[in-house]
Order: structure tokens, then sequence, then C-alpha cells
């Protein structure tokens, strides 16, 4: 148990780097604090998430058939009408009451049943993968995995079938709090998104690489 303490306190500080433990406790509660100061600054809608207007749904339709030349019409406004109603449902079912950071916080108390950034992007992908489109497709993306100065996010994107994810649209109700943000991926100045597959490869080979470093006596 001392030998796993003394290689997390490693990881955090860096090699040659000591800091005293209540030093390296408090560094540890800092994301948390700063959280839920910035979430304080984002109340969400009066009266709880709002379900998207006809002319949200239509402008995401355009946008999304507007991916490619191949994609059906029919299905693009499809996939934006399910987008809109599905992340209503969802924020019914995560009883989204507070900003984002908030709930995450419920969400990993056990106050909350659902509503992390990756519930999200899951039952997202999930429901619109079951329309079994034939002209889009669906991907998963991450980001800031490896930025220690930020929360890692996750999201669906959904593209033109054969496309990559980059030339896709984000689809997040997260960073809202249950109200649907999209946007093309190249365009997210937010967020710097990565294929899922491919960082939860790098966490593995990272895992890998420090469960077999040797150990300091």
């Amino acid at each position: 148990m001392t030998r796993r303490r003394d290689r997390d306190a490693r990881l955090a500080t860096g090699p040659g780097l000591s800091l005293p433990a209540w030093l390296r406790r408090g560094l540890h509660l800092l994301p948390l604090c700063a959280a839920l100061l910035l979430a304080a600054c984002a109340p969400p809608p009066e009266g709880g998430p709002r379900p998207g207007a006809p002319e949200e749904v239509a402008r995401l339709a355009d946008a999304i058939a507007a991916l490619g030349p191949e994609v059906d019409p029919a299905e693009a406004a499809r996939a934006a009408r399910i987008a809109y109603r599905h992340t209503h449902r969802l924020a019914q079912d995560y009883e989204i009451t507070d900003p984002p950071l908030v709930h995450n916080t419920k969400v990993n108390l056990g106050l909350k049943p659902r509503g992390l950034c990756w519930h999200w992007a899951e039952d997202m992908e999930a429901r619109l993968e079951a329309e079994g489109f034939t002209t889009l497709a669906l991907h998963r993306a991450i980001a800031n995995a490896d930025n220690p100065f930020r929360i890692e996010h996750s999201t669906a994107i959904i593209s033109a079938r054969g496309a990559t994810m980059h030339d896709g649209i984000v689809l997040d109700p997260w960073r809202r709090g249950g109200v649907l943000f999209w946007g093309h991926t190249r365009r997210d100045t937010d967020y710097d998104w990565r294929p899922r597959g491919i960082v939860l490869a790098e966490k593995r080979r990272r895992a890998q690489s420090t469960a077999f470093a040797p150990q300091r006596p």
C-alpha cells in the first residue's frame, strides 16, 4: 500500500519533485473547486432543459444534409429530429436540474442516475445507431484526455457514411446542461476532438507501462 501511494505521488508531481502530503491532497481538490465555481456561472435554462424548436431542428437537418452529396435529406431530417428529441428525453431521465459540472458531482455522489458526458455520448450514439442509417455514420470522440488542467470530455459525432469524424457534426447535449449543442467538428473551438478508440488505446498503454515500471525500494 505504501509503495502504491509513493508511485501515485511520483505520477502527480513528476520525477525528482516531492511535495508534502497535505499539499498533494489540496491539489487534488482544486479541479473540483474550480469546476463548481465555473458551473455556478452557467445556470440551466429556466424551467429545466427545453426541447428543440422546429427552426433549430431544421437548421441541424440542413447542416447534416450538407455533409455530402450522398447524404439522404430524409435521413438528415430524421437524425436531426431524433437528436433534439432524445436530448430532451435524456435530460428528463437524467433528472437535469443543475449546470453540467454540478450535475456531474451529483452523479458521482450517487444523487443522480446518469448524466456524465460519456453517458450522453453513449446514449445518443445508441439511439441514432438504432435507426440503421445508410448514408450517415456515427462516431465517438474524446477531448482533454491528456490535459491535466481540463476535464476530459466525450461526445457523439455524426458524419456522412465513409467520412471521418473530423468531417462530421458534434452532437453534445452535456455542455449546455441538457440543451443540444451541435457544430462542425473542425470548427468546435472549445474542444480538440480525437477518436475515442485511439485515446483509449493510449490510456491502456500508459496504464501497462506504469504497472510494469520498476518500483523504488
